[in-house]
Formats: structure tokens, sequence, C-alpha cells
């Protein structure tokens, strides 16, 4: 409670009938949701509680928003003319990786406890509801163990600096730094998701290469070092290629900054490798195998980001309608709002179920664990992202003229929210990696039968739409119907996984109005719905 509340008595009118700020919030104990779905994975309940109650508060709020209204900027030269290529970013920005990679976002995958991922998961989850755009470095940080172990001198240098827990942007070489991060630069003109095509050369010298080409996308460009693909004389190839050298910045030059619709925040860059001295990882020409290791674990984060921005447009939308009247009657209390708003939270719920569900099976070491990550991961990233725009757009009509003005988060959720299905594989690429997936591993496919034969019997509408979808799809389908079998599939799985762990209004509600009875195409063109139950998963309305 501020000391001196601003000023409700104006000159010309009282104000009344608008909702007081919010002040801080726990975005763990108030979002049951999470509470139910990431116990159920497995994840630290003490960790989340801890971070949920510190990112929540005013103070990070305001730093997000801060970030996001002072975005980075490229220094290339100093006073003096002399090459500097550093990208400089406001403090607020400082504020929130500092809180991030202390509390173990990149880190707590990897220190062996119980749950490692889905607590990771849940704190993707977290973080995109205050500021999307710091996830991108952190989420690079996490992703690219899994590839660093294909060399272990390598992985000695630079594993215990991405698990420090400790942020230290500065200019200077990783043995002087208590804390790194790392960055990813694959992407090039010609080739796009098509990263067989890239002409980006690297030249074998002593113990090291030299690189020579053009990154038309290089995340995080501020980062300590970037994974990156270039072709050596064996073929495409994986490469570390760290960003300050002892006594010297390696030649890597950034062209400009990627001027973006959102994660304004982020800097995302073109680059140009100038003879830049980098270090293989994996063998010559097994480049895509060593990356995609760590693409893997980025698509998870992907998955769970979109959860966060639609809850976090969900709440303030729930918030608004809870303290705003229209009609002698509050707005939570108007049946039609209470039908979108309890349409909009199961797309919310079952995003968030299914990407804590496949998070649990990063943390299993089993073959039919790895097999069901490999394919839940991307099914939980194309329907989840799929229905996040227009999650956050109807939140945000539903807050009227306020949820398109700059002083409500709404602006900013609605430019994050189409970002995650491009990033990593963009919807297509996807969808057929999904059928690759389930041609080239059996096992996948075992295992999802497997995870919805589970709950078969306990829901009659729940099998009929299992049995529709059969005689749809009795194969693989060609590649035109690729994205309607990859939604038809990932809403069968998040039906199963709501009728294992969340409460049976939500899940029968989902059945109802995503496999069975029939609906518009717009939120709230729905039948009858127990909305109370559903919209209590949002958490308590605060007065």
């Amino acid at each position: 409670m501020q000391d001196s509340p601003p000023k409700d008595m104006l000159g010309t009118h009282e104000v009344t009938n608008q909702p007081a700020s919010r002040g801080d919030l726990d975005l763990w104990a108030d979002d049951p949701g999470l509470q139910t779905h990431a116990t159920a994975a497995g994840a630290d309940p003490e960790t989340l509680a801890a971070y949920g109650a510190r990112i929540g508060t005013e103070t990070l709020r305001s730093a997000g928003r801060a970030a996001n209204r002072h975005p980075p900027e490229l220094v290339l030269f100093d006073a003096g003319g002399r090459r500097l290529d550093e990208v400089r970013f406001h403090p607020a920005y400082h504020d929130l990786m500092r809180v991030g990679i202390g509390a173990g976002y990149a880190a707590i995958p990897w220190e062996g406890a119980k749950g490692g991922h889905v607590t990771h998961a849940a704190m993707v989850y977290l973080t995109s509801q205050v500021e999307p755009g710091v996830c991108c470095p952190m989420t690079m940080t996490y992703a690219a163990v899994p590839a660093l172990r294909s060399d272990k001198a390598l992985f000695a240098d630079w594993m215990p600096k991405l698990t420090a827990r400790a942020y230290d942007p500065g200019a200077k070489p990783l043995a002087r730094k208590p804390g790194a991060t790392l960055g990813m630069a694959m992407t090039e003109k010609q080739g796009g998701s098509d990263i067989r095509a890239n002409a980006t050369t690297a030249t074998p010298e002593g113990a090291y290469y030299r690189l020579f080409g053009h990154k038309w996308f290089c995340s995080a460009p501020m980062s300590d070092g970037f994974l990156t693909l270039a072709q050596a004389p064996e073929g495409l190839t994986c490469f570390l290629v760290p960003r300050w050298l002892e006594g010297a910045r390696n030649e890597i030059q950034i062209q400009r900054l990627k001027d973006k619709l959102g994660n304004r925040a982020n800097a995302s860059a073109e680059i140009e490798y100038h003879g830049a001295i980098a270090y293989r990882l994996g063998d010559e020409g097994a480049g895509l195998r060593t990356i995609l290791e760590m693409v893997h674990h980025t698509r998870l984060d992907t998955a769970m980001a979109p959860a966060g921005l639609m809850r976090a447009a969900l709440d303030h939308a729930r918030h608004w309608a809870h303290h705003r009247s229209v009609f002698q009657k509050q707005l939570i209390d108007q049946p039609l709002m209470r039908a979108v708003l309890a349409d909009l939270a199961l797309d919310w719920e079952g995003t968030l179920a299914l990407g804590l569900h496949v998070a649990r099976a990063f943390d299993g070491r089993s073959p039919a664990e790895r097999a069901f990550a490999r394919l839940g991961v991307a099914l939980a990233k194309f329907l989840g992202n799929k229905l996040c725009p227009g999650v956050v757009y109807e939140a945000m009509e539903a807050m009227g003229g306020m949820g398109y003005v700059e002083d409500t988060p709404l602006p900013l959720l609605y430019r994050e929210a189409p970002l995650n299905s491009i990033w990593e594989g963009s919807g297509n690429v996807i969808c057929l990696d999904i059928l690759r997936t389930l041609r080239k591993e059996p096992l996948a496919g075992e295992v999802l039968t497997a995870e919805l034969a589970s709950v078969a019997g306990q829901d009659r509408r729940f099998d009929a739409a299992l049995k529709a979808h059969m005689q749809t799809f009795p194969k693989l389908p060609e590649e035109a119907q690729a994205r309607w079998y990859a939604e038809s599939l990932a809403t069968l799985l998040t039906a199963s996984v709501l009728m294992r762990h969340a409460p049976d209004a939500v899940a029968q509600g989902y059945i109802s109005t995503r496999l069975s009875d029939p609906r518009g195409r717009v939120a709230g063109a729905i039948g009858t719905l127990d909305t109370g139950p559903i919209l209590a998963r949002l958490g308590q309305a605060h007065h």
C-alpha cells in the first residue's frame, strides 16, 4: 500500500469503477492450475513458490515494462573509432536477468535434483508473465548444455559457468567470469529453416577453426558465446564461438539489431564472422545432429511460454472483470463474459498441463521417455502457440479500450503472442517433424498410443473422438494434412492429461468444447459450461 495514494477526487469528477493498482502478485500461490500440474509432473514446489513470489513483485513487473520501453542499443565503435560491437541494455533488463539466472532458470535441470526440467519449464511459464524477452538468453544457456557434451574439454570449461547461478554481462573472457550465457547463430538469408543450405565456412587452423560468413538471425548477440553451424571440409558442422578472447575481441561483427514486432527487451541481430575463432562440437559433418540437441530443449521452452502469456492476459482480464461494473452488474457476473473467459481458460490450462507433462519426459532417462519427449514437445509447441494469439486478443477485448492501451500489459503480451510459434521451427516445420518422428521412431508412436489408451473408458465422448481420429487417419497422413493431424492429436493428448490431473469440471469442459459438442469458431461460442470451477483455476480475485 502506498503511503500517499493517488488522488481519486479530481476537479471535474471522482474516479470510480476503475481497478486500483495491483501491487505485488504471488504468481505461484495465486495459480492453482500451476500448482496442480507442476506437482503432478514432479516439479520442486519450494523453488517455484520462492520464484513465483519474487518474480511477481511490483518492482520486477515494473522492471519488465521499463526493459520494453527502453530496448537494447547497438554500440559499434567507441569515441576513438575503435570497434566495440556491443549491445547495451537498460538496467531493468539486467535486474531481471540477475533474478532469473540467480534462481536457477538455466541451471536447475543440470544440477541432478529430481524434476529439474519440469521445475525449469514452470520457471519459463512464470517469467513469461512478467517479461518474456529475458527468457531467450536464459533458455539458450539452458539448452546449450546437451550440445556441449559432444566435447569433453569444452564441456569442462563452459558447463560450470553456464550453471553457476551468477550473472555477469561484462565484456571479458570466460575465465574471468563467475557465470556465462550462450546464444545461437544458425539462420542464413538463403536457407531459413533449411540450414543445410548454410554457406558460412570453417577452416581448420590447429586446435580451432576460422569462420567466415553471415548469420541472418543471431539470438542473444550479447552472450558470451554462440553455437553456430558452418561448412567444414567434411560438411555442415557445429561450433562454439566465444564472444570474448583473452586480451582481444573475437572477430564477430554485429551488423544491426532486428527491429521486431515484440520481444523488444531482448536483442536479436545480424552478425558476420570475419575469421572468428571457433571450436568444433562433435564430428565434422554432424552439425545438424549436434545442434538439434539444443533445439530439442529450446522447443520445450517455446511450448511453455505461450501458457505463461495466456495466463498473464487472462489474469489481467479476470481482475478487470471483477472490478468493473457495467449495466448495474460486475463484468464477471455477466453470463456471456463468463462463457468467454472460461472458454479461454480451458486453452490456457490445457497448454500448461500438456507442456509440464511433456517436461516430465525430459526428466526421464528411458528410451520410451526420450521418444515421448521428442514427439510430445512438438505437439505441445504447435497447439499452444496456435491458440495463444487468439487468447491474448480476447483477453484484450474483455478489457475494452483499456486493453489496447500501453498502461496495461496487454499490448506487450499481444506483440509477444506470435513469436514462440515462429522460433525453433515454425508451424509447418513442426508438423513435418511430427510426421518424421512417427516414421523414424516407432517407439514414439507406441508411447503416444499408450498415453491416450491410459484414459480409455473414462469418458465416452473422449473415446468417440479418439475413434474418429483413428478413422480419419488410419495411417500417417500426406504432408498437406499434417496440420489437421497434429492439431487433432495434440488436442486428444491434452484432453488425456487433463483427465488425469485436472478437476473434473476442467476436463469435462475441455472434452465437451474441443472434442464433442458442436461449437462456433470464436471464443465463447459454446454450449452450456460450468464456468465457476474453470475460472477458479485462474486463482482468487483480489479486491
